[in-house]
Formats: C-alpha cells, structure tokens, sequence
C-alpha cells in the first residue's frame, strides 16, 4: 500500500513562474507508462511561453480522458444520481449539503411519506415541520429554508415550471443559481448537470484530491480551474457504452435527450466519487487495487 508522500508527484510544473519556466518544456509521457506526470527538460532558447503553456495542458486532458475510459472499463457505469425525479435530483444536492448520502436518502424517504417530496409539497408544508423531516441530513433549520427558497424562487421567476428554468442557456441559469442563498458552484452543478441534462462538470473533494495525487493539479487550483479542465478534456468523450442494472430498489434519473459531453461528466463525476471512497481517502491512499495505480508516478 503507498502512503500519501510516495502518492505526491515528482514535478511541480504550476505556471506562476514564467521565468522559470521558460527554461523548460513539459513533454506529455506515453499514457501507458505507468505515470501521468510530465518530463522536464532543458528547453532551446528561443522556447515560447505559450508552447510550455500548451503542453502542460496537453498533457494533463489527455491523462483526464485515460483516468475516465480505464475506470469506467473497470467498474462500468454508476447508478447516479439516485432519484425519481428532476426535483428529487434538486432536493437531494441541497441535503447533501455537508453531510453523507446515507442521511440524504433517510431526509428523501422521510419527505416521501409525508407526501411532500414536490414542488406543489416544498411550497405548502409549514416551515417547522419541514425543518423535522429535514433533520436527519444535518443543518436542518438551513436546509429547510432554503428549499422554501427555491420553490419561492421557481414560482416567481418560472411560474413553478422546472421544464421552463431548464430551458435558460447553462451559463444563464448558473448565475442563477448561485444568486440563491445556499446554493454554491458545486450544488448549482449538480443541479444543471443531474436535473436539468446541462454539460456541466460537478467538481468535489474527491475529483481534486485524484487529480492532485496524480500531478494533474498544483496544491491550489480553484473550481473554476478544475471545472473548466475536465469538461476541455471530456467535451467530445463518446457516450458511456459500459452500462450495467440499477441496484435492486435504487432508482436513477437520466434526463433524456441530454447532450454526450453531459453524461461523459455523470459519469466521470460518479466514478471520482467511487475512487475517492474505495482508494483515496482523505487520510491516506490506499493504492493496491486501484484501476488507477498504473497511472502512479514511481519513485
């Protein structure tokens, strides 16, 4: 099993140096070397900036696309998101919130009983007692709130319509979004991307800390950065062709017609998750076993 430390990646080839990187080119390495990370060499003189620039971000989409094909040939696609419904997808990002998905599913069974679990529902249950079915995801008093939030939001600016805000351009509806209290770039994601069919890449914990660990990421690299990073790298990625049934008594909502970039990023997105739970943990990186490890830089 390799530790965090022999997981770091030999070469720190971040651009915010210009001066030092001039003096070298980033040479993208065979992607079945067994390492993602770029060579450093001596550079002629007249290197451009811009050539450096280019390679290193060759390099790092073409690894991108070879993390996504050899998992999802390894572990074939992924029942997510779990849900029967565009707005059970928006409920559920707004319970994930800070909390595991276990709780979610216990906050959605509880709003399912109660026969709340709809835009008609969020809008007519009482507060406080949307704050009760609400608590087993944590923060409840907030979470309530801001599904209220919401469904007031969709009523006045979409007449309660979700077919009618779906159909806003993805950038539009995004600020949109993020104009909602509560609802941050990774919870508006996953709203346009798992409800709404929106080529848009769901950036996480789990995403940053592979791509950090494999030296495709520096140490600080914003969501935007990220975001902007895979979906470059993906964009033209062919529909998943690994598919496999549901887990008995699990649901999961396609939005149907959605473009083949977005469900590139459902994909990718859903198996990071995986591998950030299964092998890249937090406290340590368990290696062994992971469709990834052949991707490890040595040494």
């Amino acid at each position: 099993m390799r530790s965090d430390r022999n997981c770091q990646p030999p070469h720190d080839y971040r651009l915010d140096n210009p001066e030092a990187l001039t003096a070298v080119v980033m040479v993208p390495p065979p992607l079945d070397s067994g390492s993602c990370c770029v060579r450093v060499e001596r550079a002629p003189a007249a290197a451009s900036l811009y050539t450096i620039v280019l390679a290193v971000k060759n390099t790092r989409t073409s690894a991108i696309r070879s993390y996504y094909r050899t998992v999802l040939q390894a572990w074939g696609g992924q029942d997510w998101w779990p849900a029967r419904s565009r707005f059970e997808v928006i409920v559920g990002a707004y319970l994930t919130q800070n909390t595991a998905w276990a709780n979610v599913e216990r906050t959605l069974t509880n709003l399912r009983r109660a026969g709340v679990l709809s835009v008609e529902g969020i809008r007519r249950v009482p507060l406080r007692r949307l704050q009760r079915l609400v608590r087993p995801s944590g923060y409840f008093r907030q979470k309530a709130r801001r599904l209220k939030v919401f469904v007031a939001h969709l009523d006045r600016r979409y007449g309660g319509s979700l077919r009618r805000m779906f159909a806003r351009p993805t950038e539009e509806l995004r600020q949109d979004l993020l104009a909602l209290h509560g609802v941050g770039p990774e919870t508006a994601d996953s709203i346009l991307l798992y409800a709404g069919g929106h080529p848009v890449f769901v950036v996480d914990a789990y995403t940053q800390r592979v791509l950090h660990r494999h030296g495709i990421l520096p140490g600080k690299t914003s969501y935007e950065e990220v975001r902007a990073l895979v979906e470059e790298a993906l964009r033209q990625e062919p529909p998943p062709r690994v598919a496999r049934d549901c887990q008995a008594g699990r649901h999961k909502f396609v939005v149907a017609g959605a473009p083949s970039a977005a469900r590139a990023y459902n994909e990718y997105h859903a198996l990071f998750v995986q591998l950030g739970k299964r092998h890249c943990l937090k406290a340590e990186a368990r290696c062994s076993g992971c469709p990834l490890e052949r991707f490890l830089p040595h040494g």
